[in-house]
């Protein structure tokens, strides 16, 4: 009977001792060069170090996924506070390196009216944008493409929807369904870390 008493415990105590988190997998094991909006270079990982990060995967030419991957990401942004925020980064990396130029990123992060004190936008050369991308298993890659009348080509990408939380040590901590993360959970599972 006592066995039975002391399991009957253990089962109702011990779901309350796991994390909310599913995931704990180190990601800074690649370094690569990136470059931000500003055309400045940046290091991964060093762009996440010591800070909690909510990183996204799009591309700006998206005609629906990516934008809303961005905006679920700005309204977890304002559920923090001034004070949350310190130790918060934003980071958008785009996985069409070819059409997302420095400017274009100023103009994606413009039009948003994003505060860079909290946003960094990266993008690079393929070379260094993919190691970045396997290591958060985000898979995107051109669909048919179609030329103008200047032949310039125009294609959308296919590609995975993710926003990754990722803590101050480096651990990619969980990942949300871009376009559909609620931001009040990612707000509460940002404050969760700090």
């Amino acid at each position: 009977m006592k066995t039975i008493i002391i399991l009957i415990a253990a089962l109702l105590i011990l779901p309350g001792c796991g994390s909310k988190f599913e995931l704990n997998e180190n990601v800074t094991g690649t370094k690569v060069t990136l470059v931000d909006q500003d055309s400045a270079q940046v290091v991964y990982p060093n762009v996440i170090k010591d800070k909690v990060a909510l990183i996204g995967f799009i591309y700006t030419h998206c005609p629906d996924i990516c934008p809303m991957t961005t905006h679920n990401m700005m309204l977890a942004e304002e559920q923090l506070s001034k004070d949350d925020l310190k130790d918060v980064r934003f980071i958008l990396i785009s996985f069409d390196p070819e059409r997302d130029t420095p400017s274009v990123l100023t103009k994606y992060a413009e039009v948003r009216n994003m505060d860079m004190n909290d946003w960094e936008l990266l993008t690079g050369s393929r070379d260094n944008i993919d190691p970045v991308m396997k290591l958060y298993n985000v898979k995107a890659f051109p669909d048919d493409t179609t030329y103008n009348d200047k032949g310039e080509p125009s294609y959308f990408m296919i590609h995975t929807d993710r926003i990754s939380l990722v803590d101050q040590d480096g651990n990619l901590r969980k990942n949300y369904r871009g376009s559909a993360a609620d931001p009040a959970e990612m707000a509460n599972d940002i404050k969760s870390l700090l």
